[in-house]
Order: structure tokens, then C-alpha cells, then sequence
């Protein structure tokens, strides 16, 4: 996945570990991972990326490859070499909310307990890997709550910002309640349904939009979906239903471009009077959840979505105010009193109140062994865990809290 892990970092974390070797700051320390403001469109996140950010700790090791390199430049000593040569991450403890929780603002999504060097190394890849995907499964989680029960499928990983990113994306969404995606690295390694139909390239290629259409279904007879906005969208629609009445079994039609909603009033209108109810309706091009919202509002016979861009990117809000700050170092406070910066001491434990079946409060008090932060056991829940995890806590959630308009919700920090 990522070549060369131990050096996935910044250079900085490695000279402030040297250093704190060599003047005995090697005393046990808290380093918390939390978000200080949530975006100004979401509600709440999701926990995401603890499996992913596991998996890359098992390799971050510094080998001879990497430490010839660090050697090459002049800043490191032989003896501080020969630490991280015997560096392992899990001389460290992980405390953390277990992917799929729902969660708000400066409460601690991971935190992490060891000497102060062998946790300081970890901020860079810590903060990098549980970033992106809670980033991007609290993106998709907007579409899934506004769907209606419409299937979603990824469609986001030529838009991505590297293959990686489109499969922690892929990833991240399917945690999100969507139900496939586009991408197989994804499938194979993580097992999430694959579905794809053609591109308009296909088409383009045949003399005729019929003979392209044929030849798909010929190919692949038991999962046709006839992509039919290449030239015009009603013709094509009227030439699946011309390879129907031939017999041709076409599972669906898909849509990419034009008025959205009026085109599927109008395809759903042909397909219904020939007799082809059964035919589904994709729909993709830009899709995001405000689109999916105003969509559903209006009825508009859609049956499968396909978000791509505006999701692997989380295009209305790019980034999170993201912090791995310490907390705790020998059993004293630590803490930030920078304005607009300012951190809170200890570990910390989250606890949640409800009343009717639904969140309440939250409250965030140091650390017991009661609440949602957990303390991490290998292997972690699987993704499907996760999923169901998070489920279960959308059932829970205030609605105010489920719909695209901010609201608030309580978090008191003691």
C-alpha cells in the first residue's frame, strides 16, 4: 500500500525524538488525536481508518534502506540509527473510538501512550491515515442519510487524488452505508461488491448507439445496464427498449449527464409503458448529497447512485482542524493555551448520554475504562463490524442531527 512506512513522516518528528533522547525526556506520555471545530456543514463525524492505520504500523520499521537514507543526511546520530533500527510502534498503547462511532468536536478519536519519543514519532501517520477516511466517510454518510434507502455505489476513484486515496475512499464510503464501488482494488481487498456498467467511449466506438448496445449485452448477458446519454437520452432509452422486446435481458439504464430529474420522469415513463418496470434507473455525473436530497424530495424515480468526485475529495469541506497534541507526560497535565488552539489535559474517556433511545450529551471526563474510547486490541473489528456499528448509532441520533442543515449538539468537556 505505502512503500518505505517508517518514513512516512515528518522530518521533524525524528529530530524532536533524537533530542528528546539525548536530554532523558523519555518518561511516559498521552498524545491525543481529536478535531478542535467541526466544518461548518457537518453535524457530526464518523470514526474511520483505525483498520487501515494498524495494518501500516505493523510495517513501520526503519530498515536498512530507510536508514541509509536518514544517514545520507547529515542531521542524525549513529546512536539515535540504532534506536530506530529497534523502533517498534506497539511498544506504545492505543486508545480509541472503534471505527463506525459517531463523534463531535475535541473529543479524542485516538490516543496514544508510550515513552514521549516512541509516541511522538507516530503524529505524522496517525494523523495522515485517521484524517482521510473519517474525513471521507463523514462526506458519504450525508448522501446515505438522505437517500431513502436508494442504493449508493462509489464511483470515485478516477477523480481521487491518488489510487490510494480511492481505495481508503472506497473504503471509508462503504463504512458509510454505501453499497459497492467501482474500484477492485477495493473489492479484492476489502470485499466490498464491485459494479460498473461501460463508458460513452464505448459507444462512440461503434457506427451505431444500437450495435454498441448489442454488443454489451452479448457480452455480458446477465448484467446489462446500458449507459444511454451519449447522444440523446430518449432515443437511447427507446433503443433498450427495442433489444428488450428482442428478448435482450437489460438490468438497467444509466444517466451521466442533461436534467437529471426530468430525464428519469421521462425514460421511467417509456420503460413503464412498454411493460419494463422492472429495468432500474443509475444515475451519475457530479452527484453529491444535496442533489441526492433534492432528488428524493421530489420523488424523481432514481434507483442507483453513483457519487464519484464530491465525495473521494469531500469537496465542501476539503480538510478537518485535525490535532495529535500532548496531553500528559510523567502524569502531569499538558495542555495548549495558543487562542483559538487551546487543548485539554489528560486522557480522556467520552461518555454518552441518551434519553428515548437518542444522543443527548456528551460528556468528556479523564479516562476510565467505561465509555465509547477503547483501549485497541489486534486484530481490530472488521470493516463490516464497523458498518454496523455505524448503523446502529445513526438510529440513534437526533434527527436534527441527520439532516444537511447544521445544527448543534452539547459536548461538555470536564
Amino acid at each position: 500500500m505505502i512503500h518505505h512506512v517508517g518514513l512516512a513522516t515528518d522530518l521533524y518528528e525524528l529530530t524532536m525524538a533524537q533530542s528528546y533522547l539525548e536530554h532523558g525526556k523519555t518518561g511516559r506520555a498521552v498524545f491525543s488525536l481529536f478535531v478542535r471545530k467541526l466544518p461548518e456543514r457537518r453535524n457530526f463525524l464518523v470514526s474511520a481508518g483505525l483498520e487501515t492505520l494498524m495494518g501500516l504500523l505493523e510495517k513501520f520499521r526503519f530498515g536498512d534502506t530507510e536508514l541509509r537514507y536518514l544517514r545520507s543526511l547529515g542531521i542524525f546520530k549513529d546512536w539515535f540509527l540504532d534506536y530506530l533500527r529497534e523502533y517498534d510502534p506497539f511498544r506504545c498503547q492505543f486508545y480509541a473510538l472503534p471505527e463506525g462511532t459517531i463523534f463531535f468536536h475535541n473529543e479524542p478519536v485516538l490516543q496514544v501512550e508510550g515513552s514521549l519519543p516512541d509516541a511522538q514519532i507516530l503524529e505524522t501517520l496517525v494523523m495522515n491515515v485517521i484524517h482521510f477516511e473519517t474525513l471521507v466517510a463523514s462526506k458519504a454518510v450525508r448522501s446515505y442519510l438522505v437517500a431513502g434507502g436508494k442504493v449508493l455505489i462509489d464511483f470515485g476513484l478516477r477523480r481521487s487524488h491518488s489510487p490510494l486515496a480511492g481505495l481508503l475512499a472506497a473504503r471509508a464510503s462503504y463504512l458509510a452505508g454505501f453499497m459497492g464501488t467501482s474500484n477492485l482494488q477495493a473489492g479484492m481487498l476489502y470485499g466490498i461488491p464491485v459494479l460498473g456498467t461501460m463508458a460513452h467511449s464505448f459507444v462512440m466506438v461503434f457506427e451505431d448507439e444500437e450495435e454498441a448496445f448489442r454488443a454489451f449485452a452479448e457480452s455480458f448477458p446477465d448484467r446489462t445496464v446500458l449507459l444511454i446519454d451519449t447522444y440523446d437520452t430518449l432515443e437511447g432509452a427507446k433503443k433498450a427498449i427495442k433489444l428488450m422486446k428482442e428478448g435482450i435481458k437489460v438490468v438497467g439504464v444509466r444517466i451521466d449527464s442533461g436534467d437529471i430529474a426530468q430525464l428519469c420522469w421521462e425514460v421511467r415513463d417509456l420503460l413503464d409503458r412498454e411493460g419494463f418496470s422492472h429495468v432500474k434507473i443509475v444515475v451519475s455525473g457530479g452527484v453529491d448529497e444535496e442533489d441526492i436530497e433534492r432528488w428524493v424530495s421530489q420523488n424523481v424515480p432514481i434507483d442507483i447512485l453513483g457519487v464519484g468526485t464530491k465525495m473521494v475529495v469531500s469537496a465542501d469541506a476539503p480538510y478537518l482542524d485535525i490535532a495529535y497534541k500532548l496531553v500528559e507526560y510523567e502524569g502531569k497535565p499538558k495542555f495548549k493555551l495558543s487562542p483559538g488552539k487551546a487543548t485539554f489535559p489528560y486522557k480522556r474517556q467520552i461518555v454518552r448520554e441518551k434519553e428515548g433511545g437518542f444522543f443527548v450529551k456528551d460528556r468528556v471526563i479523564r479516562y476510565t475504562e467505561e465509555g465509547l474510547v477503547q483501549k485497541v486490541r489486534l486484530p481490530v473489528p472488521s470493516l463490516k463490524e464497523a458498518r454496523e456499528r455505524l448503523m446502529e448509532q445513526l438510529s440513534q441520533l437526533p434527527p436534527a442531527l441527520r439532516s444537511l442543515q447544521k445544527a448543534q449538539y452539547p459536548v461538555e468537556i470536564e
